[in-house]
Formats: structure tokens, C-alpha cells, sequence
């Protein structure tokens, strides 16, 4: 191969280290720079849809997470009062995915466990408090400034360094899109749900005009995702007073669930405007962020890696033209625009439907997919985003 430098990833999350396992099973040498000191621990994304998994399993890291996580299914629909407006078997899928479930394992455990399956393997190295800070693309080769100030050079840089991305920065690509005006509150807590709401999925979204919430259970607590209007200070949101309020609104008369988490974060719909610039790439975060209802954005970041690094692969071993790169841009960054961003946008317009007609329409659609196996199959397929990777393999 002619390469002879490490390919430099940006990141030690999920999408850097999926990147960093796939370039590495391939005999393809990395050095991946982390900014914090330790394998990050934070929660964060935990939905793993079924290609996703199938992508894992490629890597052998599917066993090691569905052993720690939590298979989910079915996905339920609901309104406020815990009707059921539909619900999805995602069994549906067997004839097209070797993992025909959503799986919900918090990402931290991804990222451990392909940091030890690479750990002594040849060609992977880590280096930990190490931020980037600036990126030069020489032409023949890149070079990483880190915050520190030290220089470390490399055959080409993948920028997996999240939604602030240095990398994006360095590249000066612009980040386009726009940021919702109301913030997310996530509280978790170990207070089983199903205890009071017969027949709760693992996975439960509840559409109301006033206030749309989600129920999402994980190995060891369920989290409620509730959104928190522009006008209300961070600091009453985060107070116990405020969780209480919200917990109140799921079943009349409960609102003592303990509070073992609470984030409240902003929530984007941006698309970086190319995710090629020379031999800066951007995958994940850095390259798209949306908002969580659905479970696209962790998802999308993974199956970046694993469209990049099939072709980068090709690319060092002097199989193909660099140009295949900009193929690369074309299918992740055209399925990101065209079916991650609209779907995200559309799943929240659903929930918070506030006209009694956009909220009868809604609901008549959900009930007829869900009523007959071959709309519910067709209606997975989109959901578990095994279609955007089959519309991604048609642009050419």
C-alpha cells in the first residue's frame, strides 16, 4: 500500500472508533485523538437500530452490546391519555436484517467494547488528552495540531469530533441548518413504568398538542424525553420541582420517580455543506446533527464510518481513485438531507400536532400501517433506516 502514515481519527466515540475498527480490520494503520482522558462514559444515544447492529456484527461488536443492552421488539404510539394509536413489531424485519429489533444499550458501552476489541491489535493506537485544534491538509498528507501545540501528521484525517467539530472548523465547512427554539430535558429513573401503564413497549412515543413526551427504557433506568419551552430559565428546569411537574403528566397522581439523571440540552437540524474537503472527512456529528426522536442520529454517524472507510480502504490500497471520496459526500451527505433530517423533523411535527385534523391524520396513518403487515414492513423499513442505506447505494 502506498500509504505509510496512520489515518487520524478525530474522536473516540462510537463513529471514530467503528471508523477506527473497520480501517484496522482492513491492515490500515490508525491513530485515534481523543480530547478527554478516558473513554468517555456518558450516556447519551442508545438506540441501535437493526442495520446498525447488522454493521456491529461485522465488527464483532453486536454480541458483546446486545448481552449488555436491551432487545426492544415492538415501538408504540400513544396519546396522553395511554390509547394506543399503533404499534410495530419490528419480527417484520427477518427477511432483511440479522437483528430484526431495536436495541437500546447506552453508546458508552460501544465505544468500551471496541476499544478493547482493538486494544493490542496491529495498528491501532490511542492517545487521550489529546484535543485537535487545527488540521493542515498538505496535498500528500495531513497534519493535526493539538490544542497543546503538538504537530502529529497522518495520511488523511477523519473529523469525528462531534457537533463543535474542530476538524469541520479547520476545513472551513460550513454547518447549515437551524436550532429548535425549545430545549429537551431528559430524566431517567430506575421507577419501572410498565408497572402502571399495561402493556408499555420498551419504546413509547406520546403525541400531544401541549406537551409530547417520550418513554424509552434502557438496562437500567427508563428515560422521559419532554420538551422545555424557549421562555423557562435553564436553572428552574433543572430543578426537582420542575421534574416533578413533568413526571406528574405521565399517570394522574405519580410524580415521586427518583431522578437518577437530568440533561437538558438545545437540539439542532444541521448538514455540513460537503463532507469531503481534500483529505478531510467528516463523518457522525461532525457531519449532521438532528433531533433524537427516532433514533437516527448515533445510527447515521455508524453507518458514515462504515460507508468512509469501504472506500477509503480502496483508496490507500491503490484500488480507486481518490474521487471515489466524493461518492462518499454524495450518498451520506444526499440520504442525511433527504431522509434523516426530513424524517427527525416530521417525527417531532407529529408528536406536537396541534390541530385536531393534522392530529386525526396522523394517527389514521399510524393505525393503517400498523393494521396490515405490508404497510408495517414497508413503514419499518424507514423507521429502522434500512432504506436510507438502500437509497444511499443508488446514488452514483
Amino acid at each position: 500500500m502506498p500509504e505509510t502514515k496512520p489515518v487520524l481519527i478525530a474522536g473516540a466515540g462510537p463513529v471514530g472508533l467503528v471508523a477506527a475498527a473497520s480501517l484496522v480490520r482492513a491492515g490500515i494503520p490508525v491513530l485515534v485523538l481523543e480530547a478527554g482522558p478516558v473513554i468517555s462514559q456518558e450516556m447519551r444515544a442508545s438506540t441501535f437500530h437493526a442495520p446498525t447492529l447488522d454493521m456491529l456484527d461485522d465488527l464483532g461488536a453486536a454480541q458483546g452490546m446486545i448481552r449488555q443492552g436491551l432487545i426492544g421488539p415492538r415501538v408504540q404510539y400513544r396519546t396522553r391519555d395511554h390509547s394506543l394509536i399503533a404499534e410495530f413489531d419490528f419480527g417484520l424485519l427477518a427477511d432483511v436484517t440479522r437483528h430484526p429489533y431495536r436495541l437500546q444499550c447506552e453508546q458508552f458501552k460501544l465505544t468500551r467494547i471496541l476499544h478493547d476489541l482493538l486494544q493490542g491489535e496491529p495498528g491501532y493506537e490511542v492517545r487521550f488528552d489529546a484535543e485537535v485544534a487545527d488540521v493542515a491538509d498538505h496535498g500528500d498528507g495531513v497534519e493535526a495540531i493539538l490544542a497543546d501545540g503538538t504537530r502529529i501528521t497522518g495520511s488523511w484525517m477523519v473529523g469525528a469530533d462531534g457537533a463543535r467539530s474542530a476538524v469541520r472548523k479547520a476545513a472551513n465547512i460550513a454547518f447549515e441548518g437551524f436550532t429548535w427554539p425549545e430545549r429537551f430535558l431528559v430524566l431517567s429513573t430506575d421507577f419501572d413504568f410498565a408497572t402502571l401503564i399495561p402493556g408499555l413497549a420498551d419504546v413509547s412515543y406520546y403525541a400531544d398538542p401541549e406537551e409530547w413526551f417520550f418513554l424509552l427504557r434502557v438496562p437500567s433506568v427508563w428515560r422521559a424525553m419532554f420538551p422545555v419551552r424557549a421562555d423557562v430559565p435553564d436553572e428552574v428546569v433543572m430543578t426537582e420541582e420542575f421534574g416533578r411537574a413533568r413526571f406528574a403528566r405521565i399517570v394522574a397522581g405519580r410524580d415521586d420517580y427518583p431522578v437518577r439523571h437530568r440533561t437538558l440540552y438545545r437540539v439542532h437540524q444541521r448538514v455540513a455543506e460537503t463532507f469531503r474537503r481534500g483529505r478531510i472527512l467528516l463523518a457522525g456529528d461532525a457531519a449532521h446533527i438532528n433531533n433524537p426522536l427516532g433514533g437516527m442520529g448515533l445510527n447515521g454517524g455508524v453507518h458514515d464510518a462504515v460507508n468512509l472507510t469501504e472506500k477509503l480502504v480502496r483508496v490507500i490500497r491503490g484500488e480507486a481513485d481518490d474521487a471515489v471520496l466524493n461518492l462518499y459526500d454524495r450518498q451520506r451527505r444526499g440520504v442525511t438531507v433527504e431522509h434523516v433530517q426530513r424524517q427527525t423533523i416530521m417525527n417531532k411535527k407529529n408528536l406536537e400536532a396541534v390541530t385536531p385534523e393534522d392530529q386525526a391524520d396522523f394517527r389514521r396513518r399510524m393505525a393503517e400501517a400498523a393494521s396490515d403487515p405490508a404497510k408495517a414492513h414497508t413503514h419499518l423499513l424507514g423507521m429502522s433506516m434500512i432504506n436510507s442505506l438502500h437509497r444511499a447505494a443508488e446514488i452514483t
